[in-house]
């Protein structure tokens, strides 16, 4: 029996809901959600796995124009999602008409390999403006195949899916069978913790925050976790704890619900919040943290 494997790259602007297809495609929250733009800073790779096909879904940053080193080093991260992809997502959302940068932009109408374009949120469309939005980027993006989905409700998720692997190139498996991601289990205890202050706090406190777990111990019955929040000024180390440590206390609580689901076991989580002055302009911090794969 013939197998098929291949990298498949989502691509598109902040909040189009890449992550929440990777998730519907995974079944697993990989990818941090929520309604603030810039959620995902990092590529996260996530394996889908049949008897007959393996499907390597990375989900990139939003397209922005970066404004700090943080961002100009979350777009390499895109950069490098066409450079290895066999299959190209292209997500929007309903009523957009552009991608935040033109040379991305380029990239993808002069892409060699299949393109689908994924016109998302179609849920809170009416048909005329389907319609007319399928119009408009078949005319924009006119080396894709364009499929109407609702990532969230899970509208013609699977269908996009069969058509991605029907796209593989033959080839075998490149990860282990029961493997469902490249990252490791502090990758997901950070995000979670950072998904809930995105949550929980709001204007510039959530990207001025990065997250570190210094320890994650695994026992048969628990999983004890100490991590520590980053902040770049005193001020927001005080925002973060809040009056009595009530605000750090509600992240633990609510990541420690989200991280029990994901691994499966009872975990103890500390939270402790350090200020790092301007970590996302200085270069050897953004290497620490996994950023700058230059």
């Amino acid at each position: 029996m013939s197998h098929k494997a291949g990298f498949v790259n989502i691509i598109g602007n902040p909040n189009v809901g890449k992550s929440t297809l990777m998730n519907a495609f995974i079944g697993e929250k990989l990818s941090i959600i929520t309604s603030k733009a810039q959620t995902t800073r990092h590529r996260i790779l996530g394996i889908v796995n049949g008897e007959d096909f393996q499907v390597i879904l990375s989900d990139t940053p939003g397209i922005i124009k970066p404004a700090y080193e943080l961002q100009a080093s979350m777009m390499d991260f895109v950069k490098s999602a066409f450079e290895d992809a066999d299959v190209l997502l292209y997500m929007v959302e309903i009523g957009e008409k552009e991608l935040k940068d033109e040379v991305f932009f380029e990239k993808i109408n002069k892409s060699k390999i299949p393109v689908l374009l994924l016109l998302n949120k179609i849920d809170k469309s009416s048909q005329e403006e389907l319609e007319e939005q399928v119009a408009y980027w078949t005319e924009k993006v006119s080396n894709a195949e364009i499929y109407p989905v609702s990532a969230l409700e899970n509208f013609n998720v699977p269908e996009v899916f069969d058509r991605i692997v029907a796209l593989l190139p033959e080839s075998p498996a490149f990860y282990p069978k029961d493997q469902l991601t490249d990252k490791p289990e502090r990758f997901f205890v950070n995000e979670t913790i950072r998904e809930k202050i995105l949550l929980n706090y709001k204007k510039e406190i959530p990207y001025a925050v990065e997250v570190e777990t210094e320890e994650f111990v695994e026992s048969d019955d628990i999983i004890r976790i100490r991590s520590v929040i980053m902040v770049e000024r005193d001020t927001q180390k005080g925002i973060i704890i809040g009056h009595k440590g009530e605000a750090l206390k509600r992240v633990g609580v609510q990541a420690r619900q989200d991280l029990e689901k994901f691994f499966g076991k009872q975990v103890h989580i500390e939270l402790y919040v350090k200020v790092n002055k301007n970590w996302r302009s200085n270069l050897n911090q953004l290497k620490r943290f996994g950023y700058n794969n230059k």
